[in-house]
């Protein structure tokens, strides 16, 4: 494994580490490292050896998550959480107390409107989370696919 001296010279990195840390790098650090200059940049051969041994220079490419999953995770918040049990709770006692009183469907409309109320939170965050994922996969699209 071939090793370079880091900016400090005290230390020894592999290529790995060199090119995780790439981003942490000025100009000069990156030419010296493909033993190249701005006027005569690397060659096609370089390219492909590089290439070749670190992968394509692009996103990682990851699968969006399920619809199911986007509708989920709205109420995975304690929040929402105690919304849903309050919900329940108010639900069981008009269902018990309905028993003794006249109210009818009138007792229920508490516990529908907090129901109602998360739906609607959940179908703007999963459209919001949809969005956001487009952008970004309209910002990878944006990648160029040469350098010059």
């Amino acid at each position: 494994m071939k090793t370079k001296t880091s900016r400090a010279g005290d230390k020894k990195l592999d290529d790995d580490t060199i090119r995780r840390l790439a981003y942490a790098r000025n100009y000069q650090e990156t030419l010296d490292f493909f033993n190249v200059t701005l006027e005569k940049g690397l060659s096609d051969a370089q390219v492909q050896a590089q290439a070749a041994k670190f992968g394509p220079n692009e996103l990682d490419k990851t699968e969006g998550k399920s619809l199911l999953a986007l509708i989920l995770e709205q109420f995975d918040d304690l929040m929402v959480k105690i919304l849903l049990v309050a919900a329940f709770i108010s639900f069981l006692l008009a269902y018990f107390d309905d028993e003794n009183n006249d109210e009818g469907m009138l007792a229920y409309v508490e516990p529908l409107v907090i129901l109602l109320i998360l739906i609607a939170n959940a179908i703007v965050g999963v459209w919001q989370e949809t969005n956001a994922e487009a952008a970004l996969e309209a910002l990878k699209s944006l990648q160029p696919s040469y350098a010059h």
